[in-house]
């Protein structure tokens, strides 16, 4: 797997749902998330969760997919654009779907853990239909998703298009 990769695209928006809008740069901020994105904050702010444990934890602060899966989904005849998926940055040149729960990346000038894996929701079928099923059974994660990873913000920074990412540790070490 490579070590390193680049950033092609980041997205947020303000209010529920999707598609995330595509900006020229986000501000990552330490253990809340995306500045002006709805899911930033100290505690969980997806909706279903949300209503289930509004003092559950915020630990989904950003949503990031790579290449592999919207290419995985153009062979599939869907062409999805940045931020249908709801993410907020797009790599390029690292399989995060591959990534262990607990490795840390560093993103520009942020670092991020991945920790947790995405369970993908039926609002992606609303940007193309079929796209939820691809991403339900379709990935190398241990129960097949294929929707791209949360992470938290463990040091916050500005993120943009062109920016490197690098791994920086593995929960072994």
């Amino acid at each position: 797997m490579n070590t390193t990769a680049s950033v092609i695209a980041v997205c947020k928006k303000s209010e529920p749902g999707i598609p995330k809008l595509q900006a020229d740069s986000i501000l990552l901020l330490e253990d809340l998330g995306v500045e002006g994105d709805y899911h930033a904050g100290k505690f969980v702010r997806h909706r279903y969760l949300a209503k289930k444990d509004p003092t559950r934890p915020n630990i989904r602060q950003v949503l990031i997919i790579d290449t592999t899966i919207l290419s995985y989904l153009s062979g599939l005849g869907m062409d999805l654009q940045p931020g249908w998926m709801g993410e907020n940055i797009i790599l390029d040149g690292i399989s995060v779907m591959n990534l262990s729960l607990g490795t840390r990346l560093e993103i520009g000038e942020a670092l991020v853990e991945i920790a947790e894996i995405r369970n993908p929701c039926y609002q992606l079928d609303d940007m193309q239909v079929g796209v939820l099923e691809a991403v339900k059974s379709s990935g190398p994660s241990p129960d097949k998703r294929n929707a791209g990873m949360l992470a938290r913000v463990l040091r916050g920074g500005k993120v943009q298009p062109a920016d490197l990412v690098s791994i920086k540790s593995k929960p072994d070490g």
